[in-house]
């Protein structure tokens, strides 16, 4: 009898409850950070609606590239050395059960290829113009679009433009110079900032990296010795998983069969170690790389006289260490916020800290994008009439620290207008704290404003 009811006790613990939808398999593809395809987190579990009684007047966008089949570090790093490995050892992987998939494989990818955009990557661009036509019925269309100067993020402006226009050459897209001259001035403005470098963050990562590839480089080699697997090896190899992804659509890479979850999880850490120390938290300069657009968009959507002519909706196009800039600029994704503490204990070398709030994955994989949206609400219960600010990320509202006041996630224009001066006292030199030595560099961001800028070159809907 005992044994018949912890049967049924047993059955009835494995079916699914009416209504009950059991959790879904683990996706390597949703912790691959910068290598991610697009996609929205499943947290924070608020609306992206606008609150009850709020209708959005003005939007900012800031957003990273489309999806690219491979950028020319890690192409030259980890995957181009893994692929010669392979190509030039005569081994039958079809007898290595976890590697048979190796017998018939081809590299996704070449050189001449490295930073070009993929065909995912001009459709993730294009569905975002269809978003936000959809999320702002009520604006008009954009009459530029800017993004700076390199191929793939010019390219990606181009695909949103075509997702927007109902008719041919309606928008123009202007092209921003990447240069060491622009000073704060630009969508690029850590290439202006001396005391920046696109190394920084990479020995703190390579400790974890060779922490957590240790047990999987001992399996691999005890699988197929010949290849003498190293942590660059496993590193490439999954990176393979998201650039395969975003190239053909899948990767044999993603197999859970090849690493697990836990190895996923470990990689996606070291690749937040990287971005924090980079462009996140862990670094001096950030802030005041980040600051001059969350400046200059404030300014644009709090402005009070609102042309008929001008623009309702701004969209941008960077890279992802901008974006990751300034989100430390509005304070957003902050490991120690609210109890304070040493920023860089929030990210320890030696293992990985769970519930870190930094998960590049969440925040700037491909075509991974931060709002500020003016709402005008009325009616809204509990809340005077008037104009409300609220920021989201991937389509996900976020909470601005100590800017609250308002209704769901936002806050007051007379709180808003005081926490973009709170942020800007934190990170107000731009020159000073990047070491740049000629006087007449920029300290702030004009290119939405500036008549010399120009209205950009028109597009036009042909296939490129």
């Amino acid at each position: 009898m005992l044994l018949f009811c912890l049967s049924l006790l047993a059955g009835w613990l494995l079916t699914p409850a009416a209504g009950f939808t059991p959790p879904s398999r683990f996706n390597p593809l949703e912790h691959l950070g910068g290598v991610a395809p697009y996609f929205e987190p499943h947290g924070p579990p608020a609306s992206p609606a606008p609150p009850q009684g709020c209708a959005p007047v003005r939007a900012a966008y800031l957003s990273r590239h489309a999806a690219i089949y491979t950028n020319d570090y890690d192409y030259e790093a980890y995957i181009e050395p893994f692929i010669a490995k392979w190509q030039n050892l005569a081994i039958d992987w079809s007898k290595i059960p976890s590697l048979s998939f190796l017998a018939g494989w081809t590299a996704p990818v070449s050189e001449a290829e490295e930073e070009l955009l993929t065909r995912m990557g001009k459709l993730e661009a294009t569905e975002l113009a269809i978003s936000l036509s959809f999320r702002y019925p009520g604006l008009k269309p954009p009459r530029r679009v800017w993004a700076s100067s390199a191929e793939r993020v010019a390219k990606s402006a181009q695909a949103l433009i075509r997702g927007f226009e109902l008719e041919e050459n309606t928008i123009g897209l202007v092209t921003i110079e990447e240069s060491e001259t622009t000073g704060a001035n630009s969508l690029t403005p850590y290439k202006s900032c001396p005391a920046y470098s696109p190394a920084t963050g990479a020995n703190q990562s390579s400790v974890f990296v060779k922490r957590f590839t240790k047990p999987i480089i001992a399996r691999l080699n005890a699988a197929a010795p010949d290849l003498n697997f190293t942590a660059n090896d496993v590193y490439g190899m999954m990176e393979l998983c998201g650039y395969e992804s975003v190239i053909r659509g899948s990767s044999p890479f993603c197999n859970l069969d090849l690493f697990s979850p836990d190895d996923w999880l470990s990689w996606e850490y070291a690749a937040d170690i990287m971005s924090h120390y980079n462009t996140g938290y862990g670094s001096s300069v950030s802030g005041v790389i980040g600051l001059p657009w969350f400046q200059a968009t404030a300014d644009l959507l709090m402005a009070a006289n609102h042309h008929a002519n001008s623009q309702d909706l701004w969209v941008s196009f960077t890279h992802r260490e901008f974006t990751s800039a300034v989100l430390v600029a509005m304070g957003l994704f902050n490991n120690t916020e609210p109890g304070g503490g040493c920023v860089n204990q929030s990210m320890p070398l030696d293992h990985i800290n769970h519930r870190r709030a930094w998960k590049s994955s969440h925040i700037m994989p491909f075509m991974g994008n931060l709002a500020i949206e003016k709402l005008s609400c009325t009616g809204s219960y509990g809340f005077p009439n008037g104009y409300y600010y609220r920021a989201l990320a991937n389509n996900a509202p976020q909470q601005l620290p100590g800017c609250r006041d308002g209704p769901g996630s936002s806050c007051s224009d007379l709180e808003f207008h005081a926490y973009v001066q709170t942020r800007a006292s934190m990170f107000s030199s731009f020159s000073e704290t990047c070491g740049v030595t000629d006087d007449n560099s920029p300290e702030r961001l004009t290119i939405y404003t500036d008549p010399g800028v120009g209205n950009g070159t028109l597009v036009g809907k042909r296939t490129v």
